[in-house]
């Protein structure tokens, strides 16, 4: 099929004023078959982009507000004894969809965190012994506040390295915040959105993306890259193998959104902070994500770029 991607990205900015570049982000994470991690101040738009993106891709949707209240059987579902059936029946839980909005994620008990993992990684669900597969496709978009913001708990490292990227929305300029205060003037602008792909479109898209070819030397240059995180003295923990495989795909993504069919390593440089700024731990005093994106962006230029005349030899 063709490439619907600028059809898709057009529609999405009629709603979500001067964030371009968090639209396209999010949309190639979908094309690579990943999950979104949204982190921002309340107020900003997550809510609204994660929602719009449900509509213009043809997803079906549901929304948890995670809260301590919220149990890990509200994530997942759980089994009840059906009397007039005499057996005992499953209740799907939130994640029984295509997209999954996980608003406030850093609120919630790590007990329910934990349960989105084998969601997120292997598109199933177990309760009570039996599996539950997913629908297809699958996706999350959970939203956090920074951490520090009252009623907030890191989220476990074994569960944020299972989202593709991590993004962050921020505050519309002055001129993008006027064009938004007139545009909700009139009706709820999501509702004006018309969906320009369906379900099926996107898997076969995310196939394309998946059979885009990449070089034998930008995996060594994806590994180095990685390796250079193990190894710096202000990291503790770098990045880890899903996280070597989540920027090939991404990668791979955003060729595909460049109409190429092959990766080069302005792809990698593309793609490298919001794959990678989640991923690593400093050793010591945490660092701000701004210091964090600095040091990232240093262990990139230190690592020699592949010779691009042989990246599209097949």
């Amino acid at each position: 099929m063709s490439n619907p991607s600028t059809h898709v990205l057009n529609e999405m900015k009629k709603v979500i004023n001067g964030k371009d570049d968090v639209i396209q982000k999010v949309w190639m994470t979908f094309l690579a078959g990943g999950h979104v991690l949204l982190e921002d101040l309340p107020g900003v738009g997550k809510t609204t982009l994660a929602k719009a993106f449900s509509r213009v891709v043809g997803l079906d949707s549901n929304r948890i507000q995670f809260t301590p209240d919220v149990v890990a059987s509200d994530v997942i579902g759980f089994t009840m004894f059906d009397k007039e059936k005499n057996e005992f029946v499953f209740k799907e839980g939130a994640v029984m969809c295509n997209l999954l909005l996980g608003d406030e994620i850093n609120r919630t008990s790590s007990r329910t965190q934990a349960a989105l993992l084998e969601a997120m990684q292997e598109k199933q669900v177990t309760v009570d012994g039996a599996t539950y597969p997913l629908p297809a496709p699958f996706h999350v978009i959970a939203t956090q506040n920074p951490y520090g913001t009252i009623g907030t708990q890191p989220l476990p490292s074994a569960q944020i390295d299972r989202f593709m990227t991590k993004l962050s929305v921020g505050y519309p300029d002055f001129e993008d915040q006027v064009d938004m205060l007139r545009n909700r003037q009139q009706a709820e602008p999501l509702s004006s959105l018309t969906q320009i792909i369906t379900k099926n479109e996107l898997l076969a898209l995310q196939h394309q993306v998946q059979n885009l070819f990449i070089h034998d030397e930008i995996l060594r240059y994806v590994t180095a890259l990685t390796e250079k995180t193990r190894n710096h003295p202000s990291i503790h923990q770098g990045i880890s193998p899903r996280g070597a495989l989540a920027l090939c795909q991404m990668a791979k993504a955003h060729a595909f959104l460049q109409q190429r069919d092959y990766v080069i390593p302005e792809d990698v440089h593309a793609v490298w902070l919001p794959t990678s700024r989640h991923r690593i731990v400093m050793s010591s005093v945490p660092g701000t994500e701004q210091e964090q994106d600095t040091l990232l962006e240093k262990l990139l230029q230190s690592v020699a770029t592949p010779d691009q005349a042989m990246l599209a030899t097949f």
